[in-house]
């Protein structure tokens, strides 16, 4: 294994009657994210670089997961996250340098779901993941993040 990627979907967000990128997380949301922080930090994953949508909703998940893990990650707020397909997603972790040990990548369905499908048995899942909000995958990388692409690692969905 060369790295561990953690692929994270938003909390549960406020229905979007405005503008979605301003979308905040509701009070359900809240707690969803601060289980998942602590569902990594109780599993010993604790990233060491995140890649995060510029989204309210994905910054507020990150911010209170965040908050239940030891230490303090570089963040990498990217535009190009939001609303991004699953391949744009693979080009941002190949950018991850090669030394980073855990990357959790924080994003939106139907990308992070796509993502997250090519690392897991699908076979297990009816041939697809379900990814609800505040799910959580993590992937044992078999290549640098250079080379990230589907299929290069494997994975499981990390539940409570």
């Amino acid at each position: 294994m060369t790295g561990t990627l953690v692929i994270v979907r938003h909390a549960k967000a406020e229905n979007g009657d405005g503008d979605d990128h301003a979308r905040r997380l509701t009070g359900k949301g809240r707690a969803q994210a601060q289980a998942a922080g602590r569902l990594l930090a109780e599993s010993g994953i604790v990233p060491d670089q995140v890649i995060c949508s510029t989204a309210a909703r994905t910054r507020e998940t990150l911010e209170l997961a965040l908050e239940q893990m030891p230490g303090r990650p570089s963040v990498d707020y990217e535009d190009a996250a939001y609303g991004a397909d699953d391949h744009t997603l693979f080009d941002l972790l190949n950018l991850v340098p090669k030394d980073v040990g855990t990357v959790m990548l924080v994003g939106h369905n139907p990308a992070v779901a796509q993502m997250a499908s090519s690392f897991v048995d699908t076979q297990v899942h009816g041939g697809y993941v379900a990814f609800p909000p505040a799910s959580v995958a993590v992937v044992g990388m078999e290549v640098e993040w250079l080379y990230a692409a589907p299929g290069t690692g494997s994975g499981r969905l990390l539940t409570a």
